[in-house]
């Protein structure tokens, strides 16, 4: 994938720009030699269960010297349309948030794919994120990490991180959200007047979970749900975008300022993040500005 190549060379290059040459000597005394000694070391699980499902794990990159007090989260929502990906096309992410803020940990998580009728995505991709969070919350002191949380999803999984966050996230642990090239509104005649789109979307949802003739359009539109308590949101689309038109971005961005919700909209050049190095490096920028205002750690 170009994303994912691109994202391996910058995290590359702000490895080697980082090196200034410089030494420096650290003076230690009786309570940094105490801490030392009882700093936690940095810690990989992966493939870790959440439910009974295969598809149900995730993988847990926690950073040394964490404490519970100040180490948070950030999980990471792979796409592939609801119905295909894996947590490793979003790997790079991990790299490229060990490296900038190596400070916070990173949750990388799959969730069960739809493979209608049988097996639905609405909401059960939403109460997948909930099972991800609530162990994460059950095991913080535990592992010691904070359970604040920021998202970073890709496309369908930039859907599924919108949706959980305006609409499950009722303890407010969600902190900001990135969406890159996410669906944020069905009800966009780019998807309405496509031949057999309310099909599709009825076939990707549980109907007993929603009320009876509910608008799944509407219900399950980032866009329509978004209201004032949503956290921050970072939008970045193409404008020629095939699959996610940029008049989604453009309705999410209307819907977050009516609902006076902090946002930034970028567009970029190309299509279904088939964008340049410079971009991602905006990309990068961005995140990583969001994630120091509104996951701030606290000395």
């Amino acid at each position: 994938m170009k994303l994912l190549y691109i994202l391996c060379l910058l995290t590359a290059m702000s490895w080697s720009c980082s090196d200034s040459g410089e030494t420096t000597t650290d003076v230690i005394t009786p309570d940094t030699e105490m801490e030392e000694a009882v700093a936690l070391e940095a810690i990989t699980l992966t493939d870790v269960p959440y439910g009974n499902d295969p598809a149900q794990v995730y993988d847990i990159y926690l950073p040394a010297g964490r404490s519970a007090a100040k180490t948070k989260m950030i999980i990471l929502i792979h796409g592939g349309g609801w119905t295909e990906g894996d947590k490793e096309n979003v790997s790079a992410f991990i790299n490229l948030v060990q490296s900038q803020h190596p400070d916070y940990g990173v949750v990388n998580m799959n969730y069960v794919l739809a493979d209608p009728p049988a097996i639905p995505a609405f909401p059960n991709q939403f109460l997948d994120v909930q099972a991800v969070i609530n162990q994460l919350n059950d095991t913080a002191s535990e592992l010691q990490f904070n359970n604040e949380y920021g998202f970073i999803g890709l496309s369908a999984g930039a859907h599924i991180a919108m949706m959980y966050d305006y609409t499950y996230d009722v303890d407010d642990q969600v902190k900001f959200v990135a969406n890159i090239v996410g669906p944020a509104d069905f009800t966009d005649p780019f998807y309405a007047d496509g031949p057999g789109f309310e099909t599709y979307v009825a076939a990707l949802t549980d109907e007993s979970a929603y009320p009876e003739n509910a608008n799944y359009s509407e219900l399950l539109s980032p866009a329509k749900v978004v209201t004032a308590s949503a956290s921050p949101t970072l939008q970045f689309y193409g404008d020629q975008d095939p699959l996610v038109p940029l008049t989604n971005g453009q309705r999410l961005d209307t819907a977050l300022s009516n609902a006076g919700v902090p946002h930034i909209f970028t567009i970029y050049e190309g299509g279904h993040g088939d964008w340049d190095a410079t971009s991602y490096l905006d990309v990068q920028q961005k995140i990583g500005a969001y994630i120091n205002l509104y996951l701030p750690i606290e000395d």
